[in-house]
């Protein structure tokens, strides 16, 4: 076996911020545990496994303990390392098959755009477990994809939530999404993201959170382009576009090594 393998930090233009993810570009495929036994060996939020060629590529998505539908900083780190490697030109979309239907890439003037899903939200009548996991009190709380998003009325509470991932882990969600409108004018508002159930307490920068965050922050604010940024203690930004019912994900990422799996 000789699969190049890639560690990309995602949503940031510098090193040794954003959203870390390996990338491996298969030549045959692979078992689902084999995957698996990468994604842990990497120990990183998520692997993105590709295959294919000619710009259309499968592409799925491992947790160092399972295998997630939807994955934006992967994602993004894929098709970074197709562009940069020249495997894909700057000019051509990139077409990736997942599970979560026919995502698509584009590279426009030193940012990837993704074109993924909107999710919409549902409030929830009653909060109370998502308020004892965040030992904080949100101004409201949604069902929103296969996730929780609870909105914060002031900036301080994202930024100083500490919550308790045992009890987060007992929500029927893939995690739970705190953000508020931003304090800082650069940014339209921020958030962070708490998956405990999928092996990720929290994650430095997560794409797919915004398919839910995009739409509800455009329509709050009555934008249909957003900046934001996740506000881990990595970090990430995000330029976000609302059309036709999709979420568009502006990101940049930076390839921090490469390497060969001979496993």
């Amino acid at each position: 076996m000789n699969e190049l393998i890639f560690q990309v930090d995602a949503f940031t233009n510098q090193p040794f911020s954003g959203n870390p993810a390996g990338v491996v570009l298969l030549n045959k495929g692979q078992s689902e545990d084999w995957m698996l036994s990468v994604a842990r060996e990497m120990n990183l939020s998520e692997t993105a496994f590709l295959i294919g060629e000619k710009a259309s590529y499968s592409l799925r998505w491992f947790t160092p303990s399972t295998e997630v539908d939807l994955c934006g900083h992967a994602t993004l780190s894929a098709a970074h390392i197709l562009y940069e490697k020249e495997i894909v030109e700057k000019s051509e979309f990139i077409k990736f098959a997942t599970r979560s239907g026919e995502l698509t890439t584009s590279y426009i003037d030193g940012w990837i755009e993704m074109n993924f899903p909107s999710f919409t939200t549902e409030e929830v009548a009653s909060g109370d477990a998502v308020i004892q996991a965040l030992k904080c009190e949100p101004a409201e709380i949604y069902n929103s994809g296969e996730n929780i998003m609870a909105v914060f009325s002031d900036p301080e509470d994202i930024y100083n939530l500490s919550p308790d991932f045992n009890l987060i882990k007992q929500l029927d969600a893939q995690g739970v999404i705190a953000t508020s409108l931003s304090d800082v004018a650069e940014y339209d508002f921020i958030s962070r993201y708490f998956a405990p159930r999928v092996g990720v307490d929290e994650d430095p920068v997560t794409g797919s959170a915004h398919c839910s965050l995009g739409p509800y922050w455009g329509k709050i604010l009555n934008k249909n382009i957003l900046h934001a940024k996740q506000v881990s203690d990595r970090g990430g930004e995000l330029q976000i576009r609302i059309e036709s019912g999709r979420t568009f994900i502006r990101g940049q990422a930076v390839t921090v090594f490469s390497g060969k799996i001979h496993i």
